[in-house]
């Protein structure tokens, strides 16, 4: 479709994709190829402690290069379908609905694909979302570039995480593929994958580990539990042995904060914590009560805790 296109053509179809707001044309191409080029120029790389202590690097776009990549969100890759195994950054679906598929079930498997983002290559992003077959070539290089750094996937991006679900799409239909067939239950969650039924679980992690080389990525060894049903089974932070509940260690330290403040009042409470910002406090407690909520709205003591914290608010 795009072999005889010419530079003028390729412009115009730059230009019909509207990635920026500017009302001269040679500026908007000019900024998009300059910015294309210079990829590395336009990201803030810093890192932050995730809670096993390890660090987490993030790549901040620019305000401009953000503004770039959410329409290319939202006018290019929300439009491609992604599998039905994938639960993660998909509108209309939460974290709840990655963890009903195991509920209550004998074995659950649960995977963890190394250095997920930084290991998806350039091509694979591509190939998956620029392809030669709606986009000229050097349309789709563009985007690509415009979507990654050092040709990689960033952790910050507005559009890495769709990507990754587009890059994982035929990985997730295999799996799943394989899954259905077997009466077993798949979910992938970014880097999360989980499997439960009555199964053999080396037999899933061969199958898994032979097409996730494929893409050039790998199991995290040090991430491969197998939980049986006599044990807790977590699944994302949920618990699914027998109804779906937040973990226990978690509510039981809202549980704590609550006891503290009914007892000592709110604002001893936050000087003995040494927390000035109280405000900020109650908003971040609200939200972990929301988040257990979420998970099982009928459990009647975060309810409780949900109204006492509305009025803390006032």
């Amino acid at each position: 479709m795009w072999k005889y296109i010419g530079v003028k053509e390729c412009n115009e179809f730059l230009l019909s994709l509207q990635l920026f707001n500017c009302n001269d044309q040679k500026k908007y191409l000019k900024t998009l190829y300059s910015i294309s080029n210079n990829i590395e120029n336009n990201y803030h790389i810093y890192k932050i402690k995730k809670r096993n202590g390890h660090l987490r690097t993030i790549y901040e776009p620019t305000p401009l290069l953000k503004t770039i990549q959410k329409n290319i969100l939202n006018n290019i890759l929300n439009n491609k379908q992604i599998s039905k195994y994938a639960t993660a950054y998909k509108k209309g679906l939460s974290l709840k609905d990655n963890v009903i598929p195991h509920l209550n079930k004998k074995i659950i498997l649960k995977l963890d694909i190394k250095d997920f983002f930084e290991s998806i290559s350039f091509l694979d992003i591509y190939k998956s979302c620029f392809p030669i077959e709606y986009f000229p070539k050097s349309i789709g290089i563009l985007l690509t570039k415009l979507c990654t750094y050092d040709e990689h996937l960033t952790q910050g991006s507005p559009t890495s995480s769709y990507i990754s679900n587009l890059v994982m799409k035929d990985f997730d239909e295999i799996i799943g593929s394989f899954c259905e067939k077997e009466n077993i239950n798949y979910t992938r969650y970014s880097d999360d994958m989980t499997f439960s039924g009555d199964f053999n679980p080396s037999d899933i992690i061969k199958l898994v580990r032979k097409n996730l080389y494929k893409l050039g990525l790998m199991i995290n060894n040090d991430k491969i539990h197998i939980i049986k049903y006599y044990k807790s089974q977590n699944v994302t932070g949920i618990i699914v042995n027998k109804k779906i509940q937040v973990a226990k260690t978690y509510r039981k330290k809202i549980r704590q904060e609550i006891y503290y403040i009914k007892k000592y009042g709110l604002n001893s409470h936050l000087k003995k914590l040494n927390i000035k910002d109280k405000e900020k406090y109650l908003n971040n407690l609200y939200g972990k009560i929301l988040y257990v909520l979420q998970i099982n709205n009928q459990d009647k003591e975060f309810i409780n805790y949900k109204q006492f914290i509305k009025g803390q608010k006032k």
